[in-house]
């Protein structure tokens, strides 16, 4: 983002507006919602202006402020017809320390104002940093649609309840009952206001009486990067988390569906690189499961492939901790999809294996004599480092140089890429072109049903019939 979206207090601000005609009245229409005091500088001031200056809603004066009249201004709106005056306003405010907005011209904002819905105190921004200002107004009028009319005294009602609310616990009992509070039955209900706080109490003294949640922890699967692709339940349960702790491999898109004041916990590993322990991932669900907060264990992918759930679940058990598993998609099935091939198919492959290339203690060891047997593709993780060892123990199994291999990096994200070659040469094009990030190795399975390379995609030919 280039602009911070923030909610700045208006109360005894003094806000300058320079220029006339509809834009400028839109801009003033937009400052007299809140408590600032406005000035005007028009020369022609529109029907709208001289009214709210009747009214005494704002001070009108005409011609253009001098350095003068920006004493004490916070914000100025530079929206005259000719952009030499606008650049004049901007320096002579800036001189006296007010942000500025120029109309129309987003490179020299210090701040932008949003497309706007108003259900005062709750009030909703759309921003598109200037890029589509028509496409955040269809925006707000989807929210204007979503939204009832009267949610804004709801909310007056509620922060008036506030300080009988700190009777709960603080954290998740309080959180817990703000959740009930505003559940859409709720707040669409066409009730009193006293009617609505009578619910409050008999809603306050319901939570009063349960007991405290223990605390729990859910492993969910965070799928290949593109947040698209999670499950209901692990969008749920990413949102209601106190405590995140996540893998490397975790996209950013799914950790921003968390609550900003959630406690995210890094424990991402690198192959063959400094990473946390297991020991030490383990000891973090039990503490802050044990202090009875909502723990969700981030895994990229899905959690029961290849990311040591069996031992963190183990841990867990031994203090008696509440855990759960949510299952996510794998990068073989999302690579698979993003090829538009299937994991197996007839007379190419009837099984494929998943396998990791690297465990605990350097490279992983296989039968390879059996991983190369006809009818079988491989998807191979965590193989960046150890492409050349793969590539050297399939040759020497008797699998064929030709043997069609696609690696594919950063799967469902945006700057996903991937190639089709071969076993010979597979290994030497990831060190040529310096791929670092999260892949996945095919073996045995093409792209375009294998018309880069010649179809012995099959393990079948490409091993000449070795076992």
């Amino acid at each position: 983002m280039e602009f911070l979206p923030i909610f700045l207090a208006a109360r005894d601000r003094h806000v300058l507006i320079v220029g006339d005609g509809q834009m400028a009245d839109a801009k003033c229409r937009g400052v007299l919602k809140t408590s600032a005091c406005v000035t005007v500088f028009a020369d022609n001031p529109s029907e709208q202006a001289l009214a709210w200056a009747q009214s005494g809603d704002i001070a009108l004066r005409a011609g253009l402020p001098e350095s003068s009249d920006f004493k004490d201004v916070a914000i100025v709106y530079a929206a005259h017809h000719s952009d030499e005056v606008n650049d004049q306003i901007a320096v002579l405010a800036r001189e006296k320390g007010a942000l500025v907005n120029v109309l129309d011209r987003t490179d020299a904002c210090d701040f932008i104002t949003p497309a706007i819905v108003d259900r005062d105190p709750v009030v909703v921004a759309i921003g598109t940093e200037g890029s589509a200002p028509v496409l955040a107004r269809q925006i707000k009028a989807d929210i204007e649609a979503m939204l009832p009319a009267d949610l804004g005294r709801f909310a007056r009602l509620a922060n008036g309840f506030r300080a009988r609310v700190r009777a709960l616990p603080e954290g998740l009992a309080r959180r817990k009952f703000w959740r009930d509070v505003f559940k859409p039955e709720r707040v669409v209900a066409e009730n009193s206001d006293e009617v609505i706080r009578q619910e409050f109490e008999a809603l306050l003294e319901r939570h009063m009486r349960l007991q405290p949640e223990q605390g729990s922890v859910a492993f969910v699967g965070a799928g290949p990067g593109d947040p698209e692709l999670l499950t209901l339940k692990a969008r749920r349960l990413i949102h209601e988390a106190e405590v995140i702790i996540y893998d490397r491999l975790v996209g950013k898109g799914v950790l921003e569906l968390a609550r900003r004041e959630a406690k995210f916990i890094n424990v991402g590993k690198k192959g063959f690189g400094a990473h946390v322990t297991q020991d030490a991932i383990s000891g973090h669900l039990v503490r802050e499961a044990q202090a009875g907060l909502k723990v969700v264990r981030l895994k990229g992918g899905d959690p029961s492939v290849f990311g040591r759930l069996d031992e963190e679940l183990a841990a867990l058990s031994e203090y008696g901790i509440e855990s759960s598993v949510v299952p996510g998609i794998t990068s073989a099935s999302a690579g698979a999809a993003s090829l538009k091939q299937s994991l197996t198919r007839r007379d190419r492959n009837s099984s494929i294996t998943f396998m990791t290339a690297h465990d605990a203690k350097g490279y992983a060891d296989h039968d390879w004599r059996q991983l190369v047997r006809s009818g079988q593709a491989l998807a191979i993780y965590m193989g960046r480092k150890s492409a050349s060892f793969l590539q050297g123990r399939l040759l020497m199994a008797g699998a064929d140089q030709d043997l069609v291999v696609t690696c594919i990096e950063n799967i469902s994200r945006p700057e996903e890429r991937r190639f089709t070659t071969n076993l010979s040469s597979f290994a030497q094009r990831l060190d040529d072109d310096s791929w670092n990030g999260p892949l996945i190795i095919f073996v045995g399975i093409g792209q375009d049903n294998g018309v880069e390379v010649s179809s012995a995609s099959t393990m079948k030919e490409a091993t000449h019939g070795s076992y």
